[in-house]
């Protein structure tokens, strides 16, 4: 049963990339970067947990699906930012396929709990 965002799967996928990006990519880049693309990386990482939480706290179910929304424009964020660091070689193969799995996983549930917030509404 959920009791609050931190229950939903979705916001546990998000909280994964956002740990993952904190703890094992931004300290592996070169300290220029990690000012730099570190630093936005880490941003959109935050945000896609930071939507999930608002929509949930909104009151129209319309309204948490559109933050899930940008939640999962965040996660592709995070990604878009490991392929650059990845082209720019400043991260290895395996970052960037962890990396890819983990958007992957969280995109996917973020898409299946807005699905569920709409089939809730329209029964």
């Amino acid at each position: 049963m959920v009791k609050g965002f931190e229950d939903l799967e979705c916001w546990k996928a998000c909280r994964a990339v956002r740990l993952f990006v904190a703890r094992e990519v931004v300290p592996q880049l070169p300290q220029e970067e990690r000012y730099r693309l570190g630093d936005q990386m880490l941003r959109a990482a935050r945000s896609a947990t930071a939507n999930v939480a608002e929509g949930y706290g909104r009151f129209h179910y319309l309204d948490n699906a559109k933050f899930c929304s940008n939640a999962r424009g965040s996660c592709y964020e995070v990604l878009d930012h490991l392929i650059a660091a990845h082209d720019e070689e400043l991260i290895p193969q395996d970052l960037i396929t962890r990396g890819r799995e983990m958007t992957t996983t969280a995109v996917r549930l973020l898409n299946g709990y807005m699905n569920y917030l709409r089939r809730s509404h329209s029964q």
